[in-house]
């Protein structure tokens, strides 16, 4: 069984940047496709972005390319979410899910994904 837990969610004033963590144990995430989604109240869980296991493939939403950045951290055994020009839309919780033989056309589903952390909210206001 995988856990995984984030941390790093705050308070960001626009154009900030901010840099969100998910620890896993139970699975090295190496050998895992783990990818961050959020959800702000009233709205529908959305896709952010994905690091797909072994190959290390990324994926991001049309919203966040080029302003956040995914990575894995293997001596933490974690997966980063650094985002960048935060932008008060990017408010939400975010949640770290995890998976495994995941096809890339459901990369960006969150049905596809087995496992979830808590969430962390992440505010951008001023």
């Amino acid at each position: 069984q995988v856990h995984l837990v984030e941390s790093g969610g705050g308070l960001v004033q626009p154009g900030g940047s901010l840099r969100l963590s998910c620890a896993a144990t139970g699975r090295t995430v190496s050998s895992t496709t783990v990818g961050w989604f959020r959800q702000a109240p009233g709205k529908e869980r959305e896709f952010v972005a994905t690091i797909k296991r072994y190959g290390s493939s990324t994926y991001y939403a049309e919203a966040v390319k080029g302003r956040f950045t995914i990575s894995r951290d293997n001596a933490k055994n974690s997966v980063d979410l650094q985002m960048n020009s935060l932008k008060p839309e990017d408010s939400a919780v975010y949640y770290c899910a995890a998976g495994v033989g995941i096809i890339t056309s459901s990369l960006r589903n969150d049905a596809a994904y087995d496992y979830w952390g808590q969430g962390t909210q992440v505010t951008v206001s001023s």
